[in-house]
């Protein structure tokens, strides 16, 4: 199951720099900064749905406690991702990386993280793929 949902993980992060590239390149320069990634972040939380709903099957978690080792396994790189290879592969500083992270600036990035760790247990319940709590 583990390296099924890292497959997964990889066409997310996949949909995740197209996601991107369409925002850098279309969106903010159509629509300004703060629409552009808020419009963004909201495509991506829907790509990860779509993705998730599509995959959850195939990936096979049997009970709420495997849906939630996904989707925690999902969020560990995700954010190992965004930090690591942000910071040491495209020299992004640690504080531009970290802006990405103020609510109160308008940035709702922490959106996608919670998507991300929740979208396996969502889908996996929509489907009804887990065992009942009782068995």
């Amino acid at each position: 199951m583990i390296w099924r949902a890292l497959g997964i993980w990889i066409i997310i992060l996949v949909l995740a720099n197209a996601n991107g590239a369409l925002r850098e390149f279309w969106l903010i320069p159509q629509l300004g900064a703060p629409v552009g990634r808020v419009l963004s972040t909201l495509a991506l939380c829907v790509l990860i749905m779509l993705v998730t709903w599509l995959a959850i099957g195939w990936v096979g978690p049997a009970t709420v406690g495997q849906a939630w080792s996904v989707g925690a396994l999902w969020l560990a790189l995700t954010l190992g991702f965004e930090f690591l290879a942000g910071h040491y592969l495209f020299g992004r500083p640690w504080s531009v990386l970290l802006e990405e992270y103020d609510v109160s600036r308008g940035r709702i990035w922490v959106l996608v993280l919670i998507v991300v760790l929740l979208a396996p247990l969502w889908t996996a319940r929509m489907k009804g793929l887990l065992e009942a709590p009782y068995r």
